[in-house]
């Protein structure tokens, strides 16, 4: 297989990954065709997949906008992938010249990728760290060079705790991070759920178990089971609600039915 120029040596281009997975459902050209074969067979049972990653996106730029508007001026995006096209740190900074962002990720295709789209903008970094170890994230040099944990701070979990399973503790880790926020700081986040997918669950789960076979078992948590990674924040109108229903800028109708599979939402710190 050729490798591209963009693709770091370190990393086995063999290999599925869920980084890359997502560039393909978006629409983007940062992907092998391991990881297309992948995401072709997810989608013989979710076949409303791109439609729920374009949700999820229009769902990041309409809430980086907001925290824009509350005079949040710092953006901590962890499993933030492959930087495509409307990024937090393009939405970020026309919003508010001068905003910093860190992006974070483990995989090495994520960081590689971040790192060449970040190239000269000095009020944007990125992390090689897991959102499994905290500490790491914010202990790094690359944080305490733009972000100020004494001021308010967005902090987005998109699309990303659902890679995490109970086994991991994801709850513990957004305690953690909580903790290190400034009051008035931001919780923005994206889950997969069975709940709001136009599909039986049965049929469903069968693309669950194509993300078991590649070593990235997705974890659909019920909604209640969401809702509790917001342990500590206040929830901001209108909730934790379907991908389209938080704070739409155009009229429902528009939507696919896919786009309603999963939910998001944005808590604030007291």
């Amino acid at each position: 297989m050729e490798r591209p120029a963009w693709a770091p040596r370190s990393i086995d281009i063999s290999v599925p990954s869920v980084s890359r997975m997502y560039d393909y459902y978006l629409g983007g050209s940062h992907n092998f065709e391991v990881d297309r074969e992948a995401a072709r067979k997810a989608m013989e049972f979710l076949p409303g997949l791109p439609k729920i990653m374009q949700a999820n996106r229009a769902f990041l730029r309409r809430a980086v906008r907001f925290a824009a508007e509350q005079g949040i001026d710092q953006y901590l995006d962890v499993g933030s992938g492959i930087p495509t096209f409307g990024n937090v740190h393009e939405i970020a900074q026309a919003a508010r010249p001068g905003a910093r962002v860190v992006y974070v990720d483990h995989d090495p295709v994520a960081v590689a990728h971040s790192q060449a789209v970040l190239a000269g903008n000095e009020d944007a970094g990125v992390v090689a760290a897991d959102l499994r170890k905290p500490r790491e994230i914010l202990t790094s040099p690359e944080v305490a060079r733009l972000i100020d944990l004494d001021r308010p701070v967005a902090l987005l979990l998109v699309a990303v705790l659902h890679f995490l399973e109970d086994t991991d503790d994801p709850h513990r880790a957004v305690a953690e991070l909580r903790a290190a926020l400034a009051p008035g700081s931001l919780l923005i986040l994206t889950h997969a759920s069975f709940e709001g997918i136009p599909l039986p669950e049965e049929r469903a789960e069968g693309a669950v178990d194509v993300y078991r076979d590649i070593r990235n078992p997705l974890v659909m948590r019920p909604r209640d089971e969401i809702a509790r990674f917001f342990d500590g924040f206040e929830l901001v109108e209108p909730g934790l609600v379907h991908l389209p229903d938080w704070r739409p800028e155009s009229a429902r109708e528009d939507e696919d039915d896919f786009a309603f599979s999963g939910f998001a939402g944005v808590g604030r710190t007291a």
